[in-house]
């Protein structure tokens, strides 16, 4: 009887692989389909019944993912691809000083939401939702195409395995025409509630061979959404190959993602994962990706299913793995390390275009790598860059940006790849390569003026995340409107065609007018309606980016360089709240560096007291504090008075008497012979006092005194008795100075070229009638290791070397 009930069993297998072989495009899992263990095939009623105890187990512990790499077709070499209009968004804007924004998900099902019933009581079946209508131009009738096609699939055609897990999008079956496809529709309508699981499949695949064209026509054809009731209504009935032909067919259907039936889909095949082979899992989620839909639901199962087996699947389940997971924007965090673990050790067997889709996967899901890996995965990038396409390019790129690593013999290559590739690469791609640049702190001319060149034809096909982004990149990486007459104004103009879009991502325009002020660039229409009260309140709106601090500077930034500007501004309180938070941070972070908690204490030294130095953020919209000390005009340190708000804050020294300070140090006769050589402004004078006796330091570290000794402080004159009338006086004619403590992520890489923010700070500071005196980070961190006379001796050169 068992052996009966078996061979039947095999029969009906064998009988559903000859009716699945009619689907040129689905893939054949052999041993899968001919194997009872894998699939079995009862009556409606007995997989009924299955489905019902289904709803209450869970996924057994001991579950083993059923893959056999004998079971992967070889006998195709057809190609897989997919052409897509428009590259993908990455979720990595900005560079450095912008923060990387995770993946959010908006699908949630449950098993008891998927129930065909309470679909069709809460739904609409008169007709599909009506696609999105791409955004058109005021002077356009329709949208502008792409500038280049961009073959995000083009790795499927590295190797033939990955037919038994990919939809072959250049495949489709052979067209039927209209009125076969009414033919079918018509028996489906009087088959009604009378149809099977197998019906219900049979007609929805033979109803997606209809050509593009007619889908409008069938998506507002009511026999048709009644099909699609009828495939939630047999939802559980289905067999695993059922339901992957019905979600197959939806790709060829162009049915919209947001649709309710895909909902159903979702939360059926997330309860059946279990259940389903490695090749059928990657297949199911590589169905969704072709309807572009989210579905965390599934993809969860699918990691979960996959994780404690991954060491047993081959290489291209894990890039195809990869693939899925960056376009499903996630990757769980316990699955990272066996990723890496697993990638390290097939790294030599990729393929050119294997590679661009792995730092794909690994950009869009967020996915961190050790630095180790980084290096590795882009040395092998490296060894066969001139064979890779644009995309996998830029997909390199991507990642190096998402992971900051500057690798140096890489981009030296893109120095010479994309000046060669740059006409033939898309809007998006070389947007991406300007912002890697951008985000590495990579300032070079031959990649920034390809990428220039090419762009202002180009205009009309970016979107306005393009441009504002390109604005940004440029902007910070200090390149001026002088070396390319046409790049700027023709980014700006295309900004003004684009202004309906700063509707939807304010934060775009923001991005962009921050990157032309970094140049002193300010395009007053776009400047006013950024300040405009109307989109600082669509700004304020957005609750997944802070942009407050984004407004903040520009309208400082306005205000310093254009005084003579009418135009709206922030209100004092939002400035004020801003230039609050920021300090605060500062407070918790910058000042506490040691370089400049040392750089204060120094001056403090030097100049004869804390009320002498101010640490604050001068200019809050620049983000970064300064060292304030006044000077008169003989060279005099002058009190800081800072606000009456500050003088009560823990951060403002408290007044010090300073005839009990040390007036003098000793230095080394080879510090002595750099000083001397310096003209100080009070040695000019002939009223300057002589030198006065030193105060002598203890034992330097090696146990000698000094035998050479300079008193450092000799020609800044001792303050006297100080009255309110004197101060007022040195006021009028004092010299501000700003002392900056630098880093080496103010500069471009391996340059003293400052970065755009930076550039800006000292411009402003200028205006604003500061002396600026640059502690660079190359000397002043020496400087750290060395006596505190070395330290005053070198403070004191800076300081009085301004005046």
């Amino acid at each position: 009887m068992l052996k009966g009930n078996k061979s039947s069993s095999l029969m009906a297998a064998c009988v559903l692989c000859r009716q699945v072989a009619r689907f040129r495009s689905l893939p054949i899992w052999r041993k899968g389909l001919t194997q009872a263990k894998h699939i079995h095939i009862k009556s409606e009623d007995d997989i009924n019944d299955q489905q019902e105890n289904n709803k209450e187990n869970k996924p057994q512990e001991g579950y083993k993912l059923r893959y056999d790499p004998s079971s992967y077709s070889t006998n195709s070499a057809n190609s897989h691809h997919q052409t897509d209009n428009e590259e993908e968004q990455c979720l990595v804007a900005h560079g450095p000083s912008f923060c990387q924004q995770g993946n959010r998900y908006s699908v949630s099902c449950s098993r008891q939401s998927s129930s065909s019933k309470s679909k069709l009581r809460r739904l609409n079946f008169n007709k599909l939702p009506e696609p999105e209508i791409p955004f058109v131009l005021p002077a356009q009738k329709k949208p502008v195409p792409p500038t280049a096609k961009v073959d995000s699939r083009a790795f499927l055609k590295c190797r033939p395995k990955y037919a038994s897990m990919t939809l072959d999008l250049t495949q489709q079956p052979r067209y039927i025409d209209w009125p076969e496809v009414l033919l079918l529709l018509q028996q489906a309508s009087l088959l009604k509630g009378k149809m099977k699981p197998s019906d219900v499949s049979h007609f929805l695949v033979e109803v997606s061979k209809l050509h593009p064209d007619n889908l409008p026509l069938l998506h507002r054809n009511q026999s048709f959404v009644l099909l699609l009731q009828y495939s939630v209504e047999h939802l559980q009935l289905f067999s695993q190959l059922q339901l992957l032909e019905v979600l197959q067919s939806f790709v060829w259907l162009k049915i919209p993602p947001s649709y309710y039936v895909l909902e159903a889909f979702e939360s059926e095949l997330s309860h059946r994962a279990y259940q389903m082979s490695l090749h059928q899992l990657l297949f199911a989620a590589d169905l969704w990706r072709c309807m572009k839909r989210l579905v965390p639901q599934f993809l969860q199962q699918v990691f979960k299913l996959i994780c404690p087996n991954l060491g047993q699947i081959g290489v291209p389940e894990l890039i195809h793995l990869l693939y899925i997971m960056g376009e499903g924007r996630h990757c769980p965090k316990d699955l990272i390390h066996p990723l890496e673990q697993r990638l390290m050790r097939d790294l030599h067997q990729l393929h050119p275009e294997e590679i661009g889709t792995v730092c794909l996967g690994l950009f869009k899901s967020q996915s961190p790598i050790s630095e180790h890996a980084v290096t590795r995965l882009v040395d092998r990038a490296l060894c066969c860059v001139t064979e890779m396409s644009d995309f996998a390019l830029v997909n390199v790129m991507k990642y190096l940006r998402f992971s900051y690593r500057f690798h140096r013999k890489w981009l030296e290559a893109m120095e010479q790849e994309v000046p060669q590739r740059v006409h033939g690469m898309s809007v998006q791609g070389l947007m991406h390569m300007a912002l890697t640049c951008s985000s590495l702190h990579y300032h070079n001319s031959n990649i920034l003026n390809a990428i220039a060149e090419r762009i202002p034809p180009l205009v009309p096909h970016c979107r306005s995340k393009d441009s504002c982004k390109l604005l940004w990149a440029y902007g910070s990486l200090g390149f001026l409107p002088s070396q390319s007459p046409t790049f700027f104004p023709s980014l700006i103009e295309g900004l003004r065609q684009r202004k309906a879009e700063f509707q939807r991502y304010p934060e775009h325009l923001l991005t962009g007018l921050l990157g032309l002020a970094f140049i002193s660039q300010f395009p007053e229409d776009l400047v006013a309606l950024a300040l405009s009260p109307e989109f600082i309140s669509l700004a304020l709106k957005n609750t997944n980016l802070d942009l407050k601090k984004d407004l903040f500077s520009l309208d400082s930034a306005v205000a310093l360089e254009m005084p003579q500007w009418m135009g709206p501004k922030l209100t004092s309180e939002l400035r004020e709240e801003v230039a609050d938070m920021l300090w605060k941070f500062a407070l918790s972070s910058i000042c506490q560096k040691p370089e400049v908690l040392e750089a204060e204490s120094s001056l403090q030294d030097l100049l004869g007291g804390e009320q002498f130095v101010w640490k604050r953020m001068i200019l809050p919209h620049t983000r970064s504090i300064d060292l304030e000390i006044h000077l008169d005009s003989t060279g005099q340190p002058i009190p800081v008075n800072p606000p009456p708000l500050e003088q009560n804050s823990s951060v403002v020294p408290s007044n010090q008497d300073w005839k009990k300070l040390k007036t003098g140090v000793t230095v080394t006769d080879e510090l002595f012979e750099k000083l001397i050589n310096v003209k100080s402004p009070s040695n000019s004078s002939p009223s300057s006092p002589g030198p006065v006796s030193p105060f002598r330091l203890s034992p330097d570290e090696s146990g000698s005194l000094f035998d050479s000794v300079l008193d450092l402080t000799s020609g800044i004159p001792k303050p006297q008795t100080i009255t309110a009338e004197c101060l007022l006086q040195d006021y009028k004619h004092s010299v501000k100075v700003a002392v900056q403590v630098t880093h080496k992520n103010h500069f471009c890489s391996q340059s003293q070229h400052l970065l755009g923010l930076h550039a800006m700070k000292r411009r402003h500071l200028k205006i604003s009638g500061y002396r600026v005196v640059e502690l660079h980070h190359n000397e002043w961190l020496q400087m750290l290791r060395k006596s505190k006379a070395e330290k005053l001796g070198y403070l004191h050169c800076k300081i009085y070397n301004c005046l």
